[in-house]
């Protein structure tokens, strides 16, 4: 199995690199840029115009990868990875919507917060009942290092699966604000997730865990500082329902809390940052947020970010793997 998942890692590589030399001269050539908010570090600015939904390269990698390489488990009926793909790319349509709307506007403003929130929420809860109709999810929450398990209500798995999904999907599109940050902090959680599932038999959820590790490593190689082109709604919002689609498709969501915990920091950030500006009436507890600008403005430059950030995903998601050993 190892051997396998290893193969799709190279092919969704290689499939992601090659889709890389093709889409960032074309979105160059249709003037597809990004616009830069005016409320970020200042030295943001020189961004302006850098080419956007470079996820559409990673995410080719991974389907190709899921259908190819994935079809041996596909023929046995295990249709895991390719519910995981195809539930992520619904929520990359609705990044693609927000991308489009963007460039058509040519502004950093395309679907409203309620529009996203409703469609992304209305997607978890589908593919919630999905999963579960097709037998993937127990309606048990497994605790880590305990290896013990809590049923709960299948109302309330709901709820929160549908709270879980949203909640992960947009810390990881959060989380996209420095060259490379996302895809770095993402690997080992993928990584984190291929171990698991060859650890538990589980081909199908290794392949699309390893199609995702080697896309965003080729993706890397024109998105690390300073990025040749962005990622977009399109791939933040994909690689979002990746994160969270597997930990449930391996029956094990409360794993998102160790593998996702650099994505936990960005957001907590981001809300006390807010909760105590409105408290204060103005005051602030981080120079800037959501974190990763918080140690920009502390002079940090994007390389360190990228690195320390990046370091602390790859501890906690080792961790992860012990914690279900």
């Amino acid at each position: 199995m190892y051997i396998t998942t290893l193969i799709a890692l190279a092919v969704s590589f290689a499939v992601t690199a090659a889709a890389g030399a093709f889409l960032v001269p074309f979105m160059k050539r249709i003037h597809a840029g990004q616009t830069i908010r005016e409320d970020g570090p200042t030295w943001h600015m020189s961004k302006q115009g850098t080419p956007i939904m470079g996820g559409l390269m990673f995410i080719t990698g991974c389907i190709v990868t899921c259908l190819a390489v994935g079809f041996k488990a596909i023929s046995q009926g295990d249709l895991r990875h390719v519910m995981i793909v195809g539930f992520s790319l619904v929520f990359g349509a609705i990044g693609f919507s927000d991308d489009y709307l963007k460039l058509k506007k040519k502004q950093n403003m395309g679907l409203t917060a309620s529009q996203k929130f409703l469609l992304q929420l209305a997607a978890a809860i589908v593919m919630v009942l999905l999963l579960r109709r097709a037998g993937y999810i127990s309606g048990e929450l497994l605790i880590p290092f305990s290896m013990s398990t809590v049923t709960v209500p299948w109302a309330v798995y709901l709820v929160f699966a549908a709270f879980v999904i949203v909640g992960t999907v947009n810390a990881v599109n959060l989380t996209d604000g420095v060259d490379g940050l996302v895809s770095g902090v993402s690997v080992p959680v993928m990584l984190a997730y291929w171990i698991i599932a060859v650890r538990r038999d589980c081909l199908s959820v290794g392949v699309s865990s390893a199609a995702l590790a080697g896309g965003l490593g080729a993706f890397l190689l024109y998105n690390f500082h300073p990025a040749k082109i962005f990622m977009g709604d399109t791939g933040s919002l994909f690689l979002g329902g990746m994160v969270c689609m597997t930990a449930f498709a391996l029956d094990m969501p409360l794993i998102l809390v160790l593998c996702g915990i650099v994505y936990i920091c960005e957001t907590l950030s981001d809300i006390i940052q807010v909760l105590y500006f409105k408290a204060t009436h103005g005051k602030r507890i981080f120079k800037m947020a959501p974190l990763h600008h918080h140690f920009e403005m502390c002079g940090w430059n994007e390389y360190k970010v990228f690195t320390i950030f990046t370091l602390v995903s790859a501890v906690f998601c080792a961790i992860a793997v012990i914690a279900v050993k």
